[in-house]
């Protein structure tokens, strides 16, 4: 909690703080990676960086848990501080990397807002700044024991045992612990992070979804190659695509991610869009294993059919569930699709049972589009899930 006089000087200057965070998010990165150029080239991803989405990231995170700080002091922000801790330890982020990012993110403060930064403002962000930094430590410090690893030291080297090319862009990479160790268990929904070394030298690295059963023998990652468009492609996704075949090894995290499954009773609703069917298809295969029997609705979005990844996956797991339906809905279908599956998603003609649990995964409008639809139907904010692959952009719109 926020001690009273921080929270009167938080609360007022709050907003002239707001104004300048996306400016402040991108002085403190500059600052960071000039003295530390190392976390960019092994720790942060360059493209997010390069596209500015993980500054909006960092701005709206920090101005969400100050916000909430003084509008709501007697609560905490535990899914936004657990989404990002799950990221974080699946990075290997260390207690001591606070600290530089104090330094330089302070410093970024001081020079955007000049001499507005008194004494006391200062102090009341600092301590905003460590209430923050000091619950994810400790969240990290849980999630490393728990996988029984330690903080900077989180990877193993997994081989890659077969690669399926299962569209254009998507291949499926099914890998196993090198050393022959049994493949540490995860919960369906969860990731890993996979670091590779690119030909510059830099150690990038990227999170993937793990799909097939949590007990399974095998784990399996799908990657979907990244098409920059009008930026660079996707660094890890191509270097996947073009040099990892069946033998290669990769250095593999301990499973994380806080988009899991909390109720095996309730009815189910599970959303997603192009490549973010991947977790569903892990909690799919976990329903189905479980004898899962209350209603589930399984809905998908995609550009055709042919971009439709792991598409026999989704359809044969659905049909092994006793209660379950699946509904595509094609931007550009194949000749006799359903008129009302043409587009994008639309919920209006789907019963969604009361007590629905809802999970959601893909693109970020996507997963606007389906809340509101899902809160017009009467399900409950509390009961709607969702992941985003790369920096949650959702705290910061």
């Amino acid at each position: 909690m926020l001690s009273e006089s921080s929270t009167a000087t938080v609360r007022a200057t709050l907003p002239a703080v707001g104004a300048a965070i996306g400016d402040i998010a991108d002085l403190f990165y500059r600052k960071l990676f000039d003295a530390h150029p190392e976390l960019l080239r092994d720790l942060f991803n360059r493209g997010n960086q390069a596209s500015g989405a993980q500054r909006q990231a960092l701005a709206g995170s920090i101005a969400a848990f100050a916000a909430q700080l003084v509008e709501q002091p007697d609560t905490r922000p535990d899914v936004m501080l657990s989404r990002i801790a799950h990221k974080h330890a699946s990075l290997g982020v260390t207690p001591a990397q606070y600290d530089v990012v104090h330094t330089h993110l302070f410093a970024a403060i001081a020079e955007v807002l000049g001499e507005a930064v008194t004494p006391e403002v200062a102090a009341a962000w600092d301590e905003v700044y460590w209430l923050m930094a000091n619950a994810l430590i400790a969240i990290e410090e849980r999630l490393y024991a728990e996988q029984g690893v330690v903080a900077g030291n989180v990877w193993l080297e997994w081989e890659v045992v077969s690669r399926t090319e299962e569209t254009d862009d998507v291949a499926r990479f099914r890998i196993r612990p090198a050393d022959g160790s049994p493949a540490p268990a995860f919960r369906p929904g969860q990731y890993v992070s996979v670091q590779v070394e690119l030909p510059d030298g830099a150690r990038q690295i990227r999170q993937y979804s793990l799909t097939g059963a949590p007990g399974s023998a095998l784990r399996s990652i799908t990657v979907k190659r990244v098409h920059g468009n009008d930026a660079p492609d996707g660094e890890v996704s191509r270097h996947l695509h073009d040099r990892v075949r069946a033998g290669d090894r990769l250095r593999v995290s301990a499973p994380y991610g806080d988009l899991v499954l909390k109720s095996d009773e309730a009815p189910l609703l599970l959303a997603s869009a192009g490549i973010g069917c991947t977790p569903i298809l892990s909690m799919l295969e976990h329903l189905a294993e479980s004898s899962h029997r209350a209603p589930v609705t399984v809905v998908h979005g995609d550009r055709s059919p042919a971009d439709h990844a792991l598409r026999t996956d989704h359809t044969a797991l659905t049909a092994k569930l006793h209660d379950a339906a699946a509904h595509f809905w094609y931007e550009n279908p194949e000749a006799g699709h359903p008129a009302d599956r043409t587009g994008l998603v639309d919920l209006s003609g789907l019963v969604v049972p009361s007590g629905t649990h809802a999970y959601l995964c893909g693109p970020l409008p996507f997963m606007r589009s389906v809340r509101t639809q899902l809160l017009a139907k009467g399900v409950p904010a509390s009961d709607i899930h969702y992941e985003v692959f790369g920096p949650d952009l959702w705290l910061a719109s």
